[in-house]
């Protein structure tokens, strides 16, 4: 049974940890596609956790939420947004969102646009740096990815926040004197 979509396209949070989305794509190692999983934060436009397999499955995804849930300290009142595709409905996954106080809400089947900011990244990181590149190993496909969400949060400009990065807008929301944590 999926949830009604409550994010409606309407990709926008007053604070950090309040609304995640995440996606998988798939990036080619010689002749092997390895699958690319990120969870952003729609405060900031942040790449909060990101993992790839050989496998597009269950196991990505856990590990990518686990990740990003684990470094943003373990935010409570989080709502998990994603397409419906069995990794991200599948039981287990569910159950572990579930156990974590996260609620989780799918892009209606067939919407692309449902989970717009996520396909947003992977089109940026496939223009600047994916497409330039041949990858002959998985550990240099990592690096390159790693390096490549690290300056997308830290130095990357966006015009949702003003021309500042990722880092820069939550750098300056903290500096205001709240006492959220990230």
């Amino acid at each position: 049974v999926f949830r009604k979509n409550h994010v409606l396209q309407k990709f926008q949070a007053d604070l950090p940890n309040v609304l995640w989305v995440s996606d998988v794509t798939y990036i080619r190692v010689n002749s092997v596609f390895h699958a690319l999983c990120v969870v952003i934060d729609i405060f900031s436009r942040k790449v909060v956790g990101h993992a790839i397999s050989v496998n597009n499955d269950t196991a990505l995804v856990l590990a990518t939420f686990q990740k990003a849930f684990e470094s943003r300290g373990c935010p409570s009142g989080l709502t998990f947004h994603s397409d419906q595709d069995m990794q991200y409905s599948a039981y287990a996954f569910r159950m572990h969102l579930r156990e974590h106080g996260v609620t989780q809400f799918f892009s209606n089947p067939g919407t692309p646009h449902d989970n717009a900011v996520a396909e947003a990244f992977f089109s940026i990181m496939k223009r600047e740096e994916i497409s330039h590149n041949y990858y002959h190993s998985l550990e240099e496909l990592e690096e390159t990815v790693a390096d490549f969400i690290d300056f997308y949060n830290t130095m990357r400009p966006h015009r949702k926040l003003h021309n500042l990065s990722p880092a820069q807008f939550e750098a300056t929301f903290f500096a205001k004197g709240t006492n959220q944590t990230v």
